[in-house]
């Protein structure tokens, strides 16, 4: 990923409520340092669907990760940071390595959509906090 200089913030969304603190955070940061923001939503096969604000999606198509974006951008106001969206298909811990190459920063929740609740870490997060190339800052919900 190719950064034009000014601070990226790089911020995984699965629509969990902890990416979109991740997102609400990365857009406070973006804004106090006068950067932008790229959002990433990963998706792959086979399908699994889950529940997003009362509609059922099906969050690894690339229409359901379309509409975990637009879910998560109605949520959190961006208010003068450029933010873009990006979506990738693949896992979600390499997706997120990738899209963080050049960046600044890269957010993410402790927790996605997983099935494994009771942990404090995912193994996503835990994954980018070992390899990632930048600072990782993990938020939680």
């Amino acid at each position: 990923m190719e950064n034009d200089g000014s601070f990226l913030v790089v911020v995984g969304v699965d629509g969990s409520p902890e990416s979109i603190s991740a997102l609400r955070w990365a857009i406070e940061e973006a804004r106090l340092r006068h950067g932008r923001v790229r959002l990433i939503t990963s998706w792959s096969y086979p399908p699994r669907t889950t529940q997003l604000d009362g509609e059922f999606i099906d969050e690894r198509s690339e229409r359901g990760a379309e509409r975990i974006q637009a879910i998560a951008l109605d949520a959190v106001p961006s208010e003068g940071v450029e933010v873009s969206g990006r979506l990738v298909q693949g896992p979600p811990a390499s997706v997120l390595l990738d899209a963080a190459t050049g960046a600044d920063l890269l957010v993410v929740g402790s927790r996605g959509l997983g099935g494994f609740s009771g942990l404090l870490l995912g193994s996503v997060s835990s994954q980018l906090v070992h390899h990632a190339a930048c600072p990782v800052l993990i938020i939680r919900a």
